[in-house]
């Protein structure tokens, strides 16, 4: 099987046309994204006023943009070729864009949720008085809930236009901007609560609010800091969403086994980032030594299951090493 090239690359690895046109329109969503964000950090922190769960709101739309400048630049570095010291290429950027949103969300998250607790333990009562516009005079918080509304709309319709691109692209960082964005109403709906809630008399509402929201930015962080750290560790390949290994790292010892020359084999597969490295070592059947010929056919073979399949070592060996457990 042959892939047409692209024309473009991810390090030494040319994307097939599929894979090229996600990347661009992946790259155009992040942008848009950044600069709806950027409306949304201006209109909530302009009506904000004295609420807690309205400046918990803001600073989570502040940490949005995070993950759109982690994705952008990701995949500029990761463009790069290799080089004398970087031999594998750049695609361990993705892992680090993914940390690094990851330890923002998690810290900011953190010092949020204090807060907010603290505002509970204080019994806090956050004024909201009227505003003038237009010549009519109303409360200010209609316009929190205007704001919100704004702020939960956008990135509901952003996050799912991107989960598609980030499973074809295998890319954690946008695949955690999109998930996070298609939750993010969640946060404005909560916002909105709070907001009425001291419409209502209801003084704990919006420290309550404030809470929940932090504590979801919280797990956001937490969880992709276990992902993020657990790649960076050289775990086995795993999907897109990290909810499962990938099947192609079944795939290669299944493939490999097929050879006429194949009694067994012990493959690694670790995730680079947009593509997969792999390692796999043979077993020949007793009696037949490979050749060189045969030894690059099994790499190709390999190389033709995917597009992500691309750095591959073939490594015939006496026994299969026992520092690398059996998966199958």
């Amino acid at each position: 099987m042959s892939r047409a090239g692209s024309g473009h690359w991810f390090g030494h690895a040319e994307l097939p046309p599929p894979q090229a046109e996600a990347l661009h329109r992946a790259r155009r969503l992040e942008v848009v994204t950044l600069l709806y964000m950027l409306t949304c950090v201006a209109v909530v922190f302009a009506t904000a006023g004295s609420s807690q769960a309205m400046k918990t709101a803001w600073v989570e739309d502040s940490l949005a943009l995070v993950p759109p400048l982690a994705f952008l630049i990701a995949v500029r570095l990761g463009r790069r070729r290799p080089t004398a010291d970087h031999p594998y290429g750049f695609h361990r950027a993705t892992g680090v864009g993914h940390l690094t949103a990851a330890i923002a969300l998690l810290t900011v998250g953190l010092l949020l949720a204090v807060e907010s607790a603290m505002g509970l333990l204080r019994a806090e009562h956050p004024p909201i008085g009227t505003v003038r516009l237009l010549g009519h005079t109303f409360w200010a918080g209609w316009l929190m809930v205007a704001a919100m509304v704004y702020t939960g709309i956008g990135p509901f319709i952003l996050g799912r236009m991107k989960l598609p691109l980030a499973e074809q692209l295998h890319d954690k960082v946008l695949y955690a901007d999109a998930d996070m964005q298609k939750a993010d109403w969640m946060t404005a709906a909560g916002t909105i609560a709070g907001v009425l809630g001291i419409g209502l008399g209801l003084w704990w509402a919006d420290s309550g609010a404030a809470l929940l929201i932090s504590l979801s930015i919280v797990r956001d962080g937490w969880t992709n800091l276990h992902y993020s750290t657990t790649a960076l560790m050289d775990e086995r390949a795993r999907t897109y969403d990290d909810a499962r290994p990938h099947p192609l790292t079944d795939r290669v010892d299944e493939v490999l086994s097929r050879l006429s020359w194949v009694d067994d084999s012990r493959s690694r597969v670790r995730d680079q980032g947009h593509v997969f490295h792999v390692e796999s070592f043979v077993r020949p059947v007793s009696g037949r030594t490979p050749t060189l010929e045969q030894l690059e056919a099994a790499a190709d073979v390999l190389r033709e299951l995917d597009w992500k399949v691309h750095d591959v070592v073939v490594v015939p060996v006496r026994d299969l090493p026992e520092t690398i457990p059996d998966p199958r």
